[in-house]
């Protein structure tokens, strides 16, 4: 009984840990430069919220996310691949 359920332990443990590794997966990462709050980062150099400036700020800001985004995923793609092709 003492070992079924320490199994059953171990086992919701290890789904616990791969799923908090797949909701952290698609976060900017931190080498984007975008690390602080978007809103408060356009208000204080693109003007206030709403005008053209700050429209056009939140989009650059949402495309440079995007692409950091991207190319983690290149890399993280390349390495993987780069595994498989030279296995020692």
């Amino acid at each position: 009984m003492r070992l079924k359920k320490s199994r059953c332990v171990i086992a919701l443990t290890l789904i616990a840990l791969s799923l908090t590794a797949c909701a952290s997966r698609y976060d900017a990462p931190m080498s984007a430069g975008l690390s602080e709050d978007d809103d408060t980062y356009c208000r204080a150099n693109g003007g206030p919220a709403g005008s053209p400036q700050y429209v056009a700020c939140r989009r650059d800001r949402d495309v440079q996310r995007s692409n950091a985004i991207t190319r983690a995923d290149k890399k993280q793609r390349d390495l993987g691949e780069w595994m498989m092709n030279h296995p020692n």
